[in-house]
């Protein structure tokens, strides 16, 4: 297995949460400019796929949260998808 499967095995298993330190851990070390140039295209190859990571878990997120239908007396009727519009 090559080491870049291996950095994208590694991020599917991060909750959003330690996929966004991780992130931001990523963006610090190339914001400081002190790797060299392949580190610093290592670190920006994570760094998209940790985003992309972000992304789908904020997508999937999203698409199961439903919104509440109610009658005209208030009472539940329902559920239906939650448009972000």
């Amino acid at each position: 297995m090559s080491e870049q499967d291996a950095n994208t095995q590694d991020i599917s298993g991060l909750s959003f949460e330690d996929a966004m330190a991780a992130l931001e851990q990523v963006v610090a070390q190339l914001e400081s400019g002190n790797a060299p140039l392949e580190q610093s295209i290592n670190l920006y190859t994570r760094g998209t796929q940790l985003k992309a990571h972000c992304e789908a878990k904020l997508k999937d997120a999203q698409a199961k949260i439903e919104k509440i239908t109610l009658d005209e007396n208030g009472k539940a009727t329902g559920t239906q998808p939650f448009d972000v519009e």
